[in-house]
C-alpha cells in the first residue's frame, strides 16, 4: 500500500516519566539514534530490579509501574520542568507531590508519594531511576514510537466507538496515511522536516492501551480487537533517527525508499 504525499505530522508528544501523562510538544530536534529529548527519561521501579544508572541494562516493562496493570497513573496528571528537573504531579486539580528528580530530597518526596498511592500494587518501595541517555522505552531501541490516525479511525469502526489515539502513548501521530498502511512500511524512510527515520519494527499492542487516558478506566479490548478483526495486535510502528534535524508539528511526512534493515 502506497501512502499518499498529502500525509502530515498532527501531533508529536514526549512521556518524560514512564507510565505518566502525555506532553505536548510544538516541534522537537531528534538527534541520530537517540529518542525524543528527555522522553521515558525516568521511570518508578517497582520492586527491587538491580538496575544500575551508571550501566543501564534494558528490562521489560513490568519491572516499573505502568498503564498495563496500573491503571489508576492514568488518573494523575504529571508535568516535568526541563531546566529544574522538577516533577509535579496532580490529582484531581491539586497539587499532591512535586520534587527535583536530580535531588535526593526530591526523589523521596516523590516516591513517598507513589509508597502511600499505590501500596497495594507494589512488590517493593518504589524508586525514581534514571541513567545517563536511557530510555526506560518498551523496547532495547532507541525509538521513536509512530502512530497513524488512519488506523486508529479504522478500530474506531471495530469497536463502534471513537478511541483516543492517547491510549497509544506515541510520539508521533501521523494523519493522512490509509488504514494500516503503517504496518507494510518496515525498512523504508520518512521524511519530516530536517529529519529522516527508518522504519524497524512493527508495534505489538498490550493491555495499557485500554485504560482510557482521561479516566484511567479499563473500558475497551483493544489487542483482542485487533486479534480478532486482523489476526493480529500491532497497531504502530517503530522508527531509528538516521538523520537528525528539527521536526515540527503540521510537517509533511513523506516516504522514502526502502532501505536495508
Amino acid at each position: 500500500m502506497i501512502a499518499p504525499a498529502s500525509a502530515s505530522l498532527s501531533a508529536i508528544y514526549r512521556y518524560p516519566i514512564k507510565g505518566l501523562t502525555p506532553e505536548p510538544l510544538p516541534a522537537v530536534a531528534l538527534a541520530i539514534g537517540q529518542t525524543l529529548p528527555a522522553d521515558r527519561a525516568y521511570a518508578i521501579e517497582n520492586g527491587p530490579t538491580g538496575f544500575d544508572p551508571a550501566s543501564p541494562v534494558w528490562k521489560a516493562k513490568t519491572h516499573y509501574l505502568m498503564l498495563m496493570r496500573n491503571e489508576r497513573l492514568a488518573a494523575l496528571r504529571s508535568h516535568f520542568d526541563d531546566a529544574t528537573h522538577t516533577l509535579t504531579i496532580k490529582a484531581d486539580g491539586a497539587v499532591v507531590a512535586q520534587g527535583d528528580l536530580r535531588s535526593p530530597d526530591g526523589r523521596a518526596t516523590i516516591e513517598a508519594f507513589f509508597a502511600a498511592r499505590f501500596a497495594d500494587e507494589l512488590r517493593g518501595p518504589p524508586k525514581v531511576l534514571d541513567g545517563e541517555g536511557y530510555s526506560f522505552s518498551d523496547v532495547p531501541m532507541k525509538v521513536v514510537s509512530i502512530i497513524n490516525l488512519g488506523s486508529i479511525a479504522a478500530l474506531d469502526q471495530m469497536i463502534g466507538k471513537k478511541v483516543d489515539p492517547l491510549r497509544f502513548r506515541a510520539n508521533f501521530y501521523v494523519g493522512g496515511w490509509p488504514a494500516w498502511a503503517e504496518l507494510d512500511m518496515i525498512g523504508r524512510t520518512l521524511a519530516i522536516g530536517d529529519a529522516r527515520l527508518k522504519i524497524v519494527k512493527r508495534t505489538v499492542r498490550c493491555a495499557a492501551t485500554n485504560v482510557d487516558p482521561m479516566t484511567a478506566a479499563r473500558d475497551l479490548a483493544i489487542p483482542q480487537t485487533l486479534q480478532q478483526n486482523l489476526g493480529h495486535a500491532d497497531c504502530g510502528v517503530y522508527a531509528e533517527v538516521i538523520a537528525g534535524g528539527r521536526v515540527k508539528s503540521g510537517d509533511a511526512v513523506a516516504v522514502a525508499h526502502a532501505t536495508p534493515l
